[in-house]
């Protein structure tokens, strides 16, 4: 349909870290822009974690990703610099 799932291929939770088989797994674009597939490599959320995410404000979420080094960077580095970005942006609105 849309495209082949390979079977047997795991991949890991952006937001629990969790390997889990790509067909129990939704796809992530931190850039807004899952449709343009060229070039691309895609994140992933295990179906849990998309559950509790995907009902959660987005706003600016991929804009702070991108600044927080998502995919880019360890991932310790990312939180932290992910939890940073969070609080100068909830003082912002303050």
């Amino acid at each position: 349909m849309f495209g082949s799932r390979r079977d047997g291929e795991t991949v890991t939770c952006i937001a629990c870290g969790e390997e889990r088989p790509r067909s129990d797994a939704r796809e992530y674009d931190k850039h807004g822009d899952r449709w343009d597939r060229r070039d691309k490599t895609f994140e992933f959320l295990c179906k849990g974690c998309f559950t509790e995410t995907c009902r959660q404000p987005r706003d600016g979420l991929e804009a702070t990703l991108a600044a927080a080094d998502a995919g880019e960077t360890d991932r310790a580095t990312f939180l932290r610099q992910f939890r940073e970005l969070v609080r100068e942006r909830s003082v912002e609105r303050e």
